[in-house]
């Protein structure tokens, strides 16, 4: 496992910027040896979580290792990328995801998402395979993919009272345990979340899937991994169920378990 990371050469910091509306993200981008032809890896964050958190840092440290090349990018009002995280949604998002991986992205690549990145690489996945010259994705490693969350593991466990202040306010400021201030929970993220639902159906990547998974995850339960694995129509899926492993499956022991899924590819 590599996690040397004070030894580890800083991967380049450059930027992408979108219009309607204007923002810029910020996009960190790793060159690989010419004479590797491994896939490369592409890193998709979870809500309110950016490109320097423990999992994305480890990933890049090993790509650099293996001599792979690895792409990284914040969603616009996360860590280094510009805009407000109250303005974003998951169509902002993926369409952010979208341009990063076409602008970057020019060989095979394995997608690896955390989270809100695990429904964001299945979302992407359907909408490179509407672009005939993309990188094809090589597989995906998804971690405690929260599918579908801003319904099923949002709206619909909310009680009346925090819907009616959504209505009413347009917002309302979750708790979290992963920050020292709370969440905007936005009437825009809810509504347009439904746009982007994907469990009512079937679902096709065209590639192997891995899925981590800890058993005790206070935020998407194992159940909902398992709802999201009977939803896969025709491809290669692996679900890895961690029984001690909570969220952010960000121990060491976790990062060797990704590194390892990851380097199946």
């Amino acid at each position: 496992m590599i996690l040397a990371r004070a030894r580890m050469s800083e991967s380049r910091l450059t930027s992408l910027t979108l219009e309607s509306p204007a923002r810029t993200i910020a996009v960190r981008a790793r060159q690989g040896k010419s004479d590797n032809k491994a896939p490369g890896l592409f890193w998709l964050s979870g809500f309110k979580s950016d490109m320097k958190g423990t999992k994305a840092v480890a990933l890049d440290a090993w790509a650099e290792a293996q001599g792979r090349p690895c792409l990284r990018f914040d969603y616009s009002g996360h860590g280094e990328s510009g805009g407000n995280f109250k303005d974003g949604t998951i169509g902002r998002w993926l369409e952010e995801s979208l341009a990063v991986y076409l602008q970057f992205a020019k060989d095979p690549q394995v997608v690896i998402g955390s989270s809100m990145g695990g429904w964001l690489v299945l979302l992407l996945a359907r909408e490179l395979r509407k672009q005939k010259a993309a990188a094809p994705i090589a597989g995906m490693v998804l971690i405690a993919p929260a599918v579908d969350f801003t319904e099923e593991l949002m709206w619909k466990q909310f009680p009346d009272a925090i819907k009616r202040e959504i209505e009413d306010k347009g917002v309302w400021l979750r708790p979290s345990d992963y920050a020292e201030g709370p969440y905007p929970i936005t009437k825009g993220l809810i509504e347009d979340g439904r746009r982007h639902l994907m469990l009512g159906g079937l679902i096709e990547t065209g590639c192997p899937v891995h899925i981590l998974q800890g058993v005790q995850d206070p935020d998407v339960p194992w159940r909902h991994a398992v709802e999201l694995v009977s939803r896969f129509a025709r491809d290669d899926v692996v679900l890895t169920l961690i029984k001690d492993g909570d969220h952010r499956l960000s121990r060491p022991e976790d990062i060797e378990r990704l590194l390892a899924a990851v380097g199946e590819f």
